[in-house]
């Protein structure tokens, strides 16, 4: 008998993987928890029965969040993580020496937990001394911040459920208020394929664009995310993720990075027609 997972990224479409087995089944004070073992993408994580990452294609992620906003700014020294209780995120960041502190807000402290217990490789570093971890919500913690953070990344699930908090227009403006003047905000962005995806992404868009002086988005091919085409925000009070990257600098670090390059960094911010136009309508509620 053959065992599948299989994720609805549509009402007309799902998306399967043939799994050895299911490690883990658990419900949390905020949502389904499952970890599952496959022949393809090894060990994978599921919250609310969507993929959250998977041990074969997770680095795609983590390097593109991580090392774009890095590379444009290897000066960052504090840094604020919202979500992220895999770890992931954590793990890159604890890669430069010249970052101090990293605040780590994880609404569900059962993901880091479980993240710790069954995806090492990932959640390894979130016992780092410069990590701290916040078990809350993050929309709550990042209140109370003023000119803290040379670096928020929102490394947050999707726009409903326990993440949902993350995508409203008190958040964005809540994080320029807790950067300092020279910060950056990178968060995820949703996939502008599927429509209630892009949809999303628009909104989201829309409410940092308020904000943020400079404004600009960039993609990364990930292949358990639905439809694959990923998308990344990044927002900034002073720096411009092209004309200020500082491939140089970054490059002199010797950081072995498995997907991200300056070389790509250069690239990924080019994106197709369509998402151009979806970016440029002005219809996200």
């Amino acid at each position: 008998m053959e065992l599948w997972y299989t994720e609805q990224h549509t009402e007309n479409v799902r998306f399967s993987i043939k799994i050895k087995e299911q490690l883990l089944s658990a419900q949390s004070e905020f949502q389904k928890i499952d970890v599952f073992d496959s022949p393809e993408f090894g060990r994978f994580l599921t919250l609310d029965g969507l993929v959250m990452l998977t041990e074969k294609d997770e680095f795609i992620y983590h390097d593109m969040i991580v090392h774009v906003p890095m590379a444009v700014n290897p000066a960052i020294k504090n840094v604020l993580v919202i979500g992220a209780g895999d770890g992931g995120t954590a793990r890159e960041l604890t890669r430069y020496d010249s970052i101090r502190s990293i605040d780590l807000v994880e609404i569900d402290k059962m993901v880091v937990d479980v993240s710790m217990q069954y995806l090492p490789g990932t959640a390894g570093k979130l016992t780092d001394p410069r990590v701290r971890l916040y078990f809350e919500d993050g929309l709550k913690f990042v209140r109370s911040k003023v000119d803290e953070y040379d670096l928020i990344i929102v490394d947050s699930t999707d726009p409903f459920g326990p993440g949902e908090g993350l995508f409203t227009k008190e958040f964005y403006g809540n994080c320029h208020k807790a950067l300092r003047e020279n910060g950056i905000l990178v968060n995820q962005h949703e996939s502008p394929y599927y429509d209630s995806y892009a949809k999303s992404m628009q909104a989201a868009h829309l409410k940092i664009r308020a904000f943020f002086p400079v404004c600009s988005v960039y993609q990364a091919h990930i292949p358990t995310y639905p439809s694959g085409h990923w998308l990344f925000g990044f927002a900034s009070k002073k720096f411009h993720p092209l004309a200020d990257l500082r491939a140089d600098e970054w490059n002199a670090l010797g950081l072995y990075t498995r997907y991200y390059n300056t070389d790509l960094h250069k690239g990924c911010f080019a994106l197709p027609t369509y998402v151009k136009k979806l970016l440029e309508n002005q219809n996200g509620k």
